[in-house]
């Protein structure tokens, strides 16, 4: 059963326990978010003096839920005199509606109590708790309590509104009602979460879709979405869940940014609810071939964004693509970098790979044209600052040791790249996926350049760099002994040699040498590193092995994603399969929503996938996992103006029909069937 429960619209999120309550916490993210500031720190409802238990909770649908209440302990729900409905959701505002319903046979008096309180820390203040620096007051009006918040320039403000007489005071609202026999009491709560700008203004209420809306308007918008995507029919329960959950959860996670007014998606619930370089561009890649008009704003935030300095405080360099961009008050004051930060060395070469896979797929040859000199500036980082050593290879290492991000590669919390017995190699590093990522990106550059830019020269000189890379890359990073790619290269140029799921990621770039691709694969689906539910982040026995580790042993949705992508490319369907069908079986206990990350510990040995204990859910990237899994199970692949549909469906997952897949060539459907038992591979 889950302790915490959360709803969400777009940028702004609440999350509580089960019977509804919020308190304080600077362990794990509860309370009423938006926009990186907490708005409510404190929502308890009583019953005469009393603290209610959950008997049921309805959370159904992304945006509200209701929780069925009565009070005492559960030992006393069959005596209990009443019970508390709280119905709420998240509509632009946030609205609880509070039904008490009076079960004794005559007329009895009640005493409902919300106590209120918003502390407006900052996201990045929950996990390092700190004094504020700016002054929080109260005011009190007729059934109205307002709390403020100002340091200087920024202002924050909660509003709570009662649609029924209250006692007002600093820390909430008193209710002290009489309800007739067998009747009930109901009042509305409005929360109003109230971002000003410099002029005085609430800044969402001038954006496009700003200001509160009906939950039907949600319903509706969510559900246009969701019929814009191709209709799956299916044999595999499974798939038909994931496929459901990943386009409501896609449709929730979208969210209207303060820059510029468009709907970017979150990359997920409750830390990073914002725009991010690498999760935005692979998420963004997830679903393209399902909701290609979701990527377009994506790729523009970004490009507007690009770095145009050297800001060392930010990780900040010319042409480089940002990693996060915050909204909160530490960011504000440059008590944080993210205002945008640019600490991720990925984020740079995929978002070439996503501009030139978006024109494979639509054929929107302006956006290409458009975005031609950040595709260059992109391109120029990857050569210059990217290569910190000048060896050729893209290396990072921050620029700012007292905040910045000490891994700027995916796997970026601190012990994530190791060496095989544990140790910690020094910076810079470049690691092997970043090496993959640029090979791609300098091959899918030079199509770009040959066909729309009419620079067939600086195509060719592409071509050359990623071959050169190529070459280099087999003779620097493969382990002879080992059989498998390094994680990185040292400072020394010496092999970190750990075995790690990023050799993945190799197959998906194409960097990898055809001789050498078979090898990658054994290792990959070979027991120290496959768990039956999926690809671990790093190998059984390593150094630094953990099976709940956040980066060392856990197995990431995503991450399965692109190797079963990479794994399709090089001509291992079955293998490609093993994984897709894997990871959808995972999906079946977390109910179709697969989480960043569970733990990785092996199939056999628990049963079930473990969850890993602070992973986000929903995130965008695990969201949109299930969707590339389709893409590679049914071949799905744009070739000029049309799209090669190839499917290799695993044993077992009988048939998969995706209707109107969206692209150049219009819209097209795609057939595949699983084989008979007999067919199915031996291997894993």
């Amino acid at each position: 059963m889950k302790e915490l429960v959360s709803i969400l619209d777009g940028n702004t999120f609440l999350v509580s326990d089960r019977r509804g309550d919020i308190e304080p916490s600077y362990d794990f993210p509860t309370g009423l978010f938006s926009f990186d500031t907490r708005f409510l720190s404190n929502w308890v409802l009583t019953l005469n003096g009393e603290r209610l238990h959950a008997l049921s909770v309805d959370d159904n649908e992304s945006y509200g839920n209701k929780f069925f209440l009565a009070p005492g302990e559960p030992t006393h729900y069959l005596d209990a005199k009443a019970s508390v409905i709280r119905s709420r959701a998240i509509v632009g505002s946030f609205e609880e509606e509070l039904t008490v319903l009076n079960h004794t046979g005559t007329e009895a008096e009640f005493t409902v109590r919300i106590d209120i309180g918003a502390d407006f820390a900052d996201l990045f203040e929950i996990k390092h708790s700190r004094q504020k620096q700016g002054r929080t007051t109260t005011s009190v009006a007729e059934n109205e309590l307002r709390l403020t918040y100002r340091r200087e320039a920024f202002h924050r403000e909660t509003l709570v509104k009662s649609t029924a007489p209250a006692q007002v005071d600093a820390d909430g609202m008193t209710f002290r009602i009489r309800i007739a026999r067998n009747s009930r009491w109901t009042t509305r709560l409005h929360v109003s979460s109230v971002i000003y700008g410099a002029r005085g203004e609430d800044i969402r209420t001038t954006l496009p879709y700003g200001g509160s809306r009906s939950a039907a308007a949600i319903r509706a918008e969510q559900q246009e979405l969701i019929d814009r995507a191709p209709k799956l029919g299916c044999d595999c329960a499974p798939l038909a869940g994931a496929y459901r959950r990943s386009l409501n959860d896609l449709a929730a996670l979208r969210y209207e940014s303060i820059a510029l007014g468009v709907r970017l998606i979150a990359a997920g619930l409750p830390w990073f609810m914002t725009l991010f370089g690498r999760d935005s561009i692979i998420t963004s890649l997830q679903v393209l071939p399902f909701l290609p008009e979701l990527v377009p704003p994506t790729i523009l935030m970004l490009a507007g964004l690009q770095g145009q300095r050297v800001d060392d405080f930010r990780d900040e360099e010319p042409g480089k693509i940002l990693h996060e961009l915050r909204y909160g008050e530490t960011a504000g004051f440059e008590e944080q970098p993210h205002s945008p930060y640019y600490g991720s060395a990925d984020s740079t070469p995929l978002f070439i790979i996503l501009i030139d896979e978006y024109e494979r797929w639509t054929g929107d040859a302006a956006l290409v044209q458009r975005l031609e000199p950040q595709v260059r500036a992109a391109l120029e980082w990857i050569d210059t600052y990217g290569d910190l050593l000048g060896t050729g290879y893209l290396w990072y290492q921050t620029r700012n040791p007292d905040s910045g991000l000490q891994n700027q590669c995916w796997k970026d919390s601190w012990d994530a790249i190791s060496y095989a017995d544990g140790q910690l190699p020094s910076f810079p590093r470049a690691t092997c996926e970043l090496q993959g990522y640029a090979y791609d990106a300098k091959i899918r550059a030079a199509r770009l350049a040959r066909t729309f830019w009419n620079d067939p020269e600086y195509a060719d000189r592409l071509e050359r760099e990623a071959a050169d890379l190529k070459r280099r890359f087999d003779r620097d990073f493969w382990i002879a002994d080992r059989g498998y790619y390094a994680l990185a290269l040292d400072v020394d140029g010496r092999q970190v040699d750990a075995l790690t799921s990023n050799i993945g990621h190799l197959l998906w770039s194409g960097i990898v040498d055809e001789s050498r691709a078979g090898k990658v694969v054994e290792h990959l689906l070979g027991p120290r590193l496959f768990s039956g539910w999926g690809v671990r982040t790093l190998a059984e026995n390593e150094g630094r092995y953990n099976p709940i580790g956040y980066h060392v042993g856990t197995v990431w949705p995503f991450d399965n994603s692109i190797i079963a992508w990479g794994l399709w490319r090089y001509g291992f369907r079955d293998e490609a399969g093993l994984i897709c069908d894997s990871m959808l079986a995972a999906s079946q206990y977390f109910e179709g929503q697969l989480p960043e990350a569970f733990a990785g510990y092996a199939r056999d040995l628990t049963g079930y996938p473990v969850e890993y204990p602070t992973a986000c859910s929903p995130q965008a990237w695990s969201t949109g996992t299930p969707l590339l899994l389709l893409r590679v199970m049914l071949g799905l692949e744009p070739h000029n103006e049309h799209l090669i549909i190839d499917p290799a469906v695993p044993p077992g997952m009988g048939r998969i029909e995706l209707l109107d897949i969206p692209g150049r060539w219009g819209t097209v459907d795609a057939l595949g069937r699983s084989r008979g038992p007999e067919d199915q591979p031996s291997g894993g």
